[in-house]
This record gives C-alpha cells, structure tokens and sequence, in this order.
C-alpha cells in the first residue's frame, strides 16, 4: 500500500470516530447520523477500491518467492561472509522493490556441507551449522547447507550430523541426491527414506521433514528449497516467483481451450521472464554476484494455489480428468522462454504448502500415484507429500525409488518431500504448525 493511501485511509478512519464521538455527546442528531452513514459509506467504498487496487498490482507482478545467492563458506570467516551475503541479498531485493515486486524471502545456499566440515567433531560441525542457522534466523535469510550425499555412497557421519539437526528442527534446508547421468542411487534412495523415518518420529509435530527433499536430475544453481545446490560455484544468484496468478489468468481467458490456453500463458510467462531477466541484470551490477538464472515454475503458496489456477482450465476439480492436459500445458508454455534457465521449470505441486491440492488431498482426489503421474508431464514430483505415521522406512524407500525411476527415465529433475506424521493414522488430520503449511488428511498408503 502506498504512504499517500495510508494517509488517506488513516485521516478517513479519524474522521469517523471522532463524529462517532459527537453522536455520542449529542446523542446522535437526525443530521450527524447522517452524516455518520455518509462518511462510513465513504471509507468502506474507499477501502474495497483500495483492495481491489492493490489486488491488481499483486495480479500484474506476481511476489517473488526467492531471491537465492550462492556461496562457498569458509567456516573460518563464515560471519563475515554471511553479513556479506546478506546485506547483498538486500540490494538485490531492493532492485525488485522499486520495480513493484514483493520480495518473499532470501536466501542463501552453501556448497554441500560435507565439504566444510569434514574433519571437524561432530560437536564442532553441530556447533558451526546451528550457528548458521541462527545467523539465518536473526537477517531473516533462509538457509540451504546443500547435498548430504551426491553420489552412491552416503557417509554415515554425514547422515548422522543431519538428522541430528532437522531433528530438532533447524532451520537448515538440505537434500540428498538420489538420481544422476549415472542412474538411480539406491544406497542413498535408502539412506534417504532412514532419514525421512526417523526425523518424523524424532523432530516436535515432525515437522523436521520439511527441511529435507530426496532429488533426481536436478542440476546446479535452482532458486527453491530444499532442492538447491552448488558445487563451487559460489558468487551467483538465481531468481524463482510464486506466479499460478499468471497461470490463473491465462487458463481464465481460454474458457476451456487448450490451444488458447496454451498459447496465452506462453506469452504470459514470457514477459515475467523478461522482467525478472531485466531486474536480474541491474541486481549483478549492484551485488557483482553473476546471475545463473531464471526457474519459471509457478510456485504456490497457501491461498495463492496452483491447483485452483488449474481448475479454471476445464472447470474440473483436480485430479479428475483434464489434470494431465492443464499440467502438460503449464510446464510445455516454459519451454524456450528469453533468458538463462535453472531448476525445474515445470510445475510444482506441493500438496500441503497449496491449500487447494490439500483440500483435494483430503477428498482422495490426489494420490502419490497420481501425483506421480502428472510428473511424467512436468515435475517435481512428490512434494510436501503427508503420510501416516505408521508408514515404514522400507515403503519410503519404494515410494523415493519410484519417483528416481521416473526422473531417470524422463531426464528430468524430479524431488520427494516426504511428511509423515508419526503416532497419527490414516484418516487423521496432519498436524503441522508452519507458516508454510497447511494441514490435510493422511491417506492409506498402498
């Protein structure tokens, strides 16, 4: 909201009580009641044209959900660098603001934390990643400490240091690859579903899972969490929007035409990459950091639903029929857009960070099947997933390797972000306290 709206609104509101006062006193003439109505009136005509206004300027510029910088930490100047670091990613988010963006967060990717800490105690690596963590917390910068394991061969001294921290909830983002060129790694597909198992029966309201993903063919350089990673490639940034309002506009005005639909968000999804490739270009010469990229997935958050965006398609639910076509179409309108690409590029469908698909969810009308179907036309898979409590490691593992299979058959990124609740059943509600989280129903997992 602008000042001058706020002073207007703010001088408004005074007026109103202050001859709300006068009625008092004067219990309340004929004339000064109506008068009262008047400028109530008034206020609430300028409120609801104030809100549309704004709901224009958020329609027209999506927020951006991630300013993402990368570094290499050197654990003995690790302060220095984070203020570093974080006092640029305030430049590069002022960049955006004067553009009209909201900038959601910033964020900060490490090169895969086994590289800095190897050699040190397990209480010294402890003590370097929790500071870290509340470096994060204090310049409100979310933190990725990268990979645990990259190829095949996971370290148990590194698997133990992070379930160590996401146990006690951490505020560390981390991955484990579990799908390369090489194919799938299922030592670590393992390792990862160990992990997932017991952060849940471990972490307060197992929330620790949250933190975590298990990613296939994901290359270097994506803006989302927890997915992100560099292998010394430090001093770049890259760019990801929460934007299913671009896809919800577009799939609105086709009025059920694919083709139409299509050939609309295309053009849409060009123009933001174009704007956020002009603004990425000025935050490089304020920050020096070099600009790896552009992820045009429309990422949702809550209210802001990629699910109810495409339901405008076919006027259908998701998870009926025409989900394929609308989840083909938004990750085919990516293809070949202006500018350099990284990360995904496709479509994101977590199911408890959207609260449409989580509605949806709860109905049965999404599956880990199904959700893994739409994945053969776009991605990123199993994301933000909610599962029973009873669920066993072994069964984790399948569902990990499913989704590896698929990335590696498709060479392309695919992520599982797994969440069971443990000591709730199927048929219970998940019962998460996160401001990126909404709760659904846990289904039977088959």
């Amino acid at each position: 909201m602008r000042e001058a709206q706020k002073r207007l609104l703010a001088r408004a509101a005074r007026a109103v009580l202050k001859l709300q006062a006068r009625c008092t006193r004067e219990a309340c003439m004929p004339a000064s009641s109506r008068r009262l109505a008047q400028l109530t009136l008034s206020l609430l005509l300028f409120v609801t044209a104030l809100a549309i206004g704004s709901l224009a300027v958020a329609a027209d510029k999506p927020p951006v959900r991630a300013i993402t910088a990368f570094i290499d930490l050197d654990p003995a100047r690790y302060e220095e660098q984070f203020a570093d670091t974080a006092n640029r990613l305030r430049q590069a988010s002022a960049v955006f603001q004067k553009a009209g963006y909201e900038v959601q967060t910033v964020r900060i990717t490490t090169q895969p934390y086994p590289r800095y800490v190897r050699g040190m105690s397990k209480e010294q690596a402890l003590t370097l990643l929790s500071n870290l963590a509340a470096l994060g917390r204090k310049q409100s910068v979310a933190i990725n400490i990268g990979p645990a394991v990259m190829t095949d061969e996971p370290d148990p001294a590194m698997l133990e240091l992070l379930e160590a921290l996401h146990s006690e909830l951490k505020q560390l983002d981390a991955s484990m690859i579990v799908a390369s060129e090489s194919g799938v790694h299922w030592n670590t597909v393992r390792a990862a579903a160990r992990h997932i198992y017991r952060v849940a029966q471990k972490s307060p309201r197992s929330q620790g899972t949250f933190n975590f993903a298990a990613t296939a063919m994901l290359a270097p350089g994506a803006p989302f969490y927890p997915g992100s990673y560099h292998v010394q490639e430090g001093g770049r940034f890259s760019i990801g929007l929460q934007s299913p309002s671009v896809v919800a506009r577009a799939f609105a005005a086709a009025n059920g035409d694919a083709s139409e639909a299509s050939r609309l968000l295309r053009a849409a999804l060009a123009t933001e990459a174009t704007q956020v490739n002009a603004l990425a270009e000025q935050v490089a010469q304020v920050t020096g950091w070099r600009y790896w990229g552009f992820d045009s997935t429309p990422a949702p958050l809550k209210e802001d639903s990629i699910g109810a965006a495409m339901e405008l398609l076919h006027s259908s639910s998701v998870g009926s029929a025409g989900t394929m076509t609308a989840a083909y179409i938004i990750t085919k309108a990516q293809a070949d857009l202006p500018g350099p690409r990284v990360g995904y590029n496709g479509l994101m469908l977590p199911v408890l960070e959207d609260s449409l698909l989580a509605r949806r969810w709860s109905e049965g009308m999404l599956s880990i099947d199904s959700l893994l179907a739409y994945s053969s036309v776009c991605g990123t898979g199993l994301d933000t997933v909610p599962l029973p409590g009873d669920v066993t490691e072994e069964t984790l593992a399948r569902i990990i390797g499913d989704m590896a299979v698929l990335a590696v058959k498709w060479n392309k990124p695919l992520t599982a972000r797994l969440q069971p609740v443990y000591g709730r059943k199927a048929g219970e509600m998940s019962a998460f306290d996160n401001p990126f989280l909404v709760n659904a129903k846990l289904q039977p997992v088959r």
